[in-house]
């Protein structure tokens, strides 16, 4: 008979306690709490998000019909479905907010020196907004359309291993270009965005702290050309040119020379025309990066596939970000996992195997080696990074 730890104990050993506790003294998130702690609420949460539950009772039944492993597991307080929508309503989600912040420079390290696809020693960042439809009668504070509720993740991507680095959660009305006034741009880094992003006066306050972007240009543009620089058109490109502004107000919003990059998708049969503040990188780069914006989409299809974000357990605000932030936790918990542990399987396969085995007592490693899994038959075997091999 197995004595160890259970799958599910042995995934939360490696979240950093110290760091949470901190997290939970910062807000009071235990203040008055007799039985059901914070990080009973992270736990019975997170095992929502590995197992796939669908509601809060089914959290309660799954969990009651182990509780003779629940302290093993960590649970100190007794789970029950009131008790957890309590939490979920009144605990603040800011909590989970700040832990997924110290998950997040943890992964990032560990990813920090992976391939993206592009020869580039620079951080890479993708910006961009995915929508999760609600039901507005359930859901009113999250507005978007008269008979409709949504709410959007602004996310900001680091490309090495598909980190979520930044994630800014609003109504279904708010715009993409939040996201440029809530970040802090880093100098040297490469920011890539499609058309949704085009604002020039956002645009220049990247420029003017040093960071470089790359974004797809809307047909109305006005400019003026400068220079043609010389291209290579086996390669696709069909222009790469030094320009600037001549809108009535554009020139005054970004009044530097911009470099415009145009190029030919034959794979998609699409005209691309880009433009960024980088002059040193080769047109084909340039190309190639906003090619690689394409991972922040797989990251938003992944997310919603394989973690409980498009259905809650709560209705209020604070239900659903505390829901949404503990899911981006675990997500980034396995990803750390899977690096510190060296699993060649894809996160996928790895989820689907701690999903039926949180019970079991075994170590992951002899778990792993028994089941000798590979990555046939998996889902998207076409993945970049994180989710392949």
């Amino acid at each position: 008979m197995n004595t160890g730890k259970t799958i599910f104990s042995q995934v939360m050993d490696y979240l950093p306690m110290y760091d949470f506790r901190r997290c939970v003294q910062r807000y009071c998130g235990n203040y008055k709490v007799k039985s059901f702690s914070c990080w009973d609420q992270f736990l019975s949460m997170a095992f929502a998000q590995l197992t796939y539950r669908e509601s809060l009772r089914d959290i309660e039944t799954c969990l009651r019909s182990m509780s003779n492993k629940l302290y093993h597991m960590g649970f100190h307080g007794k789970v029950s479905r009131s008790t957890l929508a309590d939490a979920n309503e009144k605990r603040d989600w800011r909590i989970y907010a700040d832990f997924a912040q110290v998950l997040i420079n943890q992964a990032r390290t560990l990813y920090a020196d992976d391939d993206f696809g592009v020869d580039l020693e620079s951080t890479v960042y993708a910006l961009d907004a995915t929508t999760i439809d609600l039901c507005l009668s359930l859901f009113p504070w999250a507005k978007f359309e008269k008979s409709k509720g949504a709410i959007k993740l602004h996310t900001a991507l680091d490309l090495r291993g598909s980190i979520p680095t930044f994630i800014k959660i609003t109504d279904g009305r708010g715009y993409e270009l939040c996201l440029l006034d809530e970040l802090i741009p880093e100098a040297g880094s490469f920011y890539i965005m499609d058309r949704g992003f085009l604002d020039f006066t956002r645009l220049y306050t990247l420029h003017l702290f040093h960071a470089n972007f790359v974004i797809r240009s809307k047909k109305d543009i006005r400019f003026r050309r400068v220079y043609s620089h010389p291209i290579d058109k086996t390669e696709g490109l069909k222009c790469d040119q030094t320009i600037r502004l001549t809108g009535q107000f554009t020139h005054k919003y970004y009044p530097e020379k911009l470099r415009r990059v145009h190029y030919y998708d034959d794979q998609g049969d699409n005209d691309l025309v880009f433009f960024t503040n980088n002059f040193n990188l080769p047109a084909i780069t340039i190309a190639q990066l906003y090619k690689c914006r394409w991972q922040i989409e797989i990251f938003f299809r992944w997310i919603k596939q394989h973690l409980r974000i498009k259905s809650f357990y709560g209705t209020s605000i604070n239900a659903v970000k505390t829901q949404i932030w503990i899911a981006v936790s675990v997500y980034l918990l396995v990803a750390i996992i899977k690096k510190r542990m060296n699993i060649e399987m894809s996160l996928y396969t790895f989820l689907q195997i701690i999903s039926v085995t949180v019970f079991e007592k075994v170590s992951i490693y002899q778990l792993l080696r028994e089941l000798n899994c590979t990555n046939e038959g998996d889902d998207y075997p076409k993945q970049l990074k994180l989710f392949e091999l």
